[in-house]
């Protein structure tokens, strides 16, 4: 076989598995790991691939690093009472910061990757698989033996509205900066990478050197007031963090009144390292960083049915906004609000009525129509 056609044979093999190693090839191929490293050198001063995980130039992936867990979602039928028993109506689907954003993504029609870990369980099969149908790439997600995947329980009034959530997300302790490591290449060679604060701090804080080294844009959301103890003070690197305000209040160390102690905090934050910061205040919409300090943009009119996984859907839409080189905030926060309307129409953590070109209608448009 000519020498052309085994290094297309081999650019083939990389092509449906971006992960295998050069020994596998080199089986495959009947050549020998020298052969096999001078073909892959080649491919790479050829810009055909960017190194390992073998990224192929034209579809470089957002990658999603964080929680994928089973939601249960219980809701209450009628007011809800403390201290006693409440009927209730309890639905199963499959969430996670991170696996709520790239779903959001992957129906947007961006290229994904998620990097996280699940328990060899059938819920950690059931999330992988979901995923996978969803057009997520989870080759890079760990898999652990004799573990529990993540759960997490929303208890929600009959209005839809999250009374308390409980949440078991042990599992992402194994997502240290030596698992990440392995999926370096896989980061360096993505457009966006973008991570939720389940992850350790000492995770955080190698995420943040990477993207600094690498030059790999990365937005940081935050999940809860709890775990914003897992954000390092330092932030260099980071190009975006998405945050509510009550978990800026726990990163200022005190409560935020007004708009302009919302802006002063958030000014700290930037000279932390972070280049912007977005506020999410739930109906009252959104406040952003800008070049003359902070922004206010107003939620549109939504139809309350289901408030679990809006945060996320926002981030997928300013995320998605990043990925295709908007520069501009205000833009990007106005499709994450329209999304969060969307998401919040639904019973679903993902509307299932998402599809690519949602943005290409004017973002005053209905919210979608989200059928069950």
């Amino acid at each position: 076989m000519s020498e052309p056609h085994k290094k297309e044979q081999l650019f083939e093999l990389i092509r449906a598995n971006p992960f295998i190693s050069q020994q596998d090839l080199a089986s495959q191929l009947g050549l020998s790991r020298s052969a096999v490293a001078n073909y892959i050198a080649t491919l790479v001063r050829e810009r055909r691939i960017l190194g390992r995980a073998y990224v192929l130039p034209d579809r470089r992936p957002i990658v999603c690093v964080g929680a994928a867990n089973l939601d249960r979602k219980l809701r209450s039928l009628g007011p809800l009472g403390l201290g006693t028993s409440n009927p209730a109506r309890q639905d199963e689907s499959f969430g996670g910061v991170a696996r709520n954003i790239a779903e959001n993504l992957a129906r947007l029609g961006a290229p994904v990757a998620l990097v996280t870990a699940v328990g060899g369980d059938a819920s950690g099969r059931a999330l992988l698989a979901h995923a996978e149908s969803a057009g997520i790439d989870t080759r890079a997600a760990l898999r652990l033996e004799g573990a529990a995947s993540g759960t997490y329980t929303a208890v929600l009034d009959q209005d839809g509205e999250m009374a308390v959530a409980l949440a078991d997300m042990a599992i992402y302790e194994a997502l240290t900066p030596a698992f990440l490591a392995s999926r370096e290449q896989l980061r360096a060679g993505a457009a966006l990478v973008v991570a939720d604060l389940n992850l350790p701090q000492d995770s955080v804080a190698a995420l943040l050197a990477d993207a600094e080294r690498h030059q790999t844009p990365l937005v940081l959301v935050a999940v809860s007031e709890p775990k914003m103890a897992r954000l390092p003070r330092r932030l260099d690197g980071l190009r975006l963090l998405i945050l509510n305000a009550g978990e800026l209040a726990v990163r200022a160390g005190r409560p935020l009144d007004t708009d302009a102690e919302i802006a002063a905090a958030c000014d700290a934050l930037r000279r932390d390292g972070a280049q912007d910061v977005i506020v999410t205040r739930g109906a009252a919409g959104v406040l952003y960083t800008t070049d003359g300090g902070l922004a206010r943009l107003d939620a549109p009119p939504a139809r309350v049915v289901d408030v679990t996984g809006a945060g996320d859907a926002f981030a997928a839409a300013v995320c998605w906004s990043l990925h295709g080189g908007e520069a501009d905030l205000a833009q990007a926060c106005r499709r994450g609000l329209q999304l969060a309307a969307d998401t919040i129409a639904c019973e679903q953590t993902v509307s299932p009525a998402l599809a690519p070109g949602r943005f290409d209608a004017p973002l005053n448009a209905s919210p979608l129509n989200c059928q069950d």
